[in-house]
């Protein structure tokens, strides 16, 4: 089947099979491999895209279904590497990787977090990542990179969520997001 997909800016014209994942037709057509394949169920968010500015698992997408679309990779966000996105450079500045691994798919999804919710709260952000799973870091950077792409200063932030929690009305780390502090 002829598909037509805008990626990165760019319009591409592709022959695609109907069960094509999207995943595997960025990374073996379009070569574009900073999406990654984790765990093919969505469950790790390792291979998060933009469509149409809306965050996607690219692993449950077929290529067809995006037919007509815009699609957005990381390589789509920046120009090169003297030039990163805010959230690229935030993930960099507050050192939100180890490994790299799930870095694209986090700073994907962080990005159409930040589309939806420019000034979420920490309790925001790590409820709107809770799809997409870091092995290595335990997350406490990666909250403070979407924060400080924000606009906010992580700190300030950090400090009302455990002010508030001195209250009663404290932030509760989402599923699969670990606080970073005592049990």
């Amino acid at each position: 089947m002829k598909i037509a997909i805008t990626v990165n800016g760019e319009h591409t014209d592709a022959d695609v099979e109907p069960r094509t994942l999207l995943v595997h037709h960025l990374r073996d057509v379009l070569g574009l491999k900073a999406t990654n394949i984790g765990c093919d169920t969505t469950s790790c968010g390792a291979c998060t895209v933009l469509v149409d500015g809306e965050s996607v698992k690219s692993c449950t997408v077929l290529a067809a279904q995006v037919d007509g679309l815009s699609v957005t990779t990381l390589e789509g966000l920046s120009a090169n590497a003297d030039d990163l996105h805010p959230v690229a450079a935030a993930f960099r500045s507050e050192h939100g990787l180890q490994c790299g691994f799930c870095t694209p798919g986090m700073v994907m999804a962080a990005v159409g977090l930040l589309a939806e919710n420019p000034r979420p709260t920490e309790r925001e952000v790590r409820e709107g990542l809770e799809g997409n799973l870091c092995r290595c870091t335990g997350y406490h950077n990666i909250v403070r990179a979407v924060l400080v792409a924000s606009g906010q200063d992580p700190d300030e932030v950090t400090g009302i969520a455990a002010r508030s929690g001195a209250s009663g009305q404290g932030i509760e780390a989402a599923p699969g997001f670990s606080t970073g502090g005592p049990a």
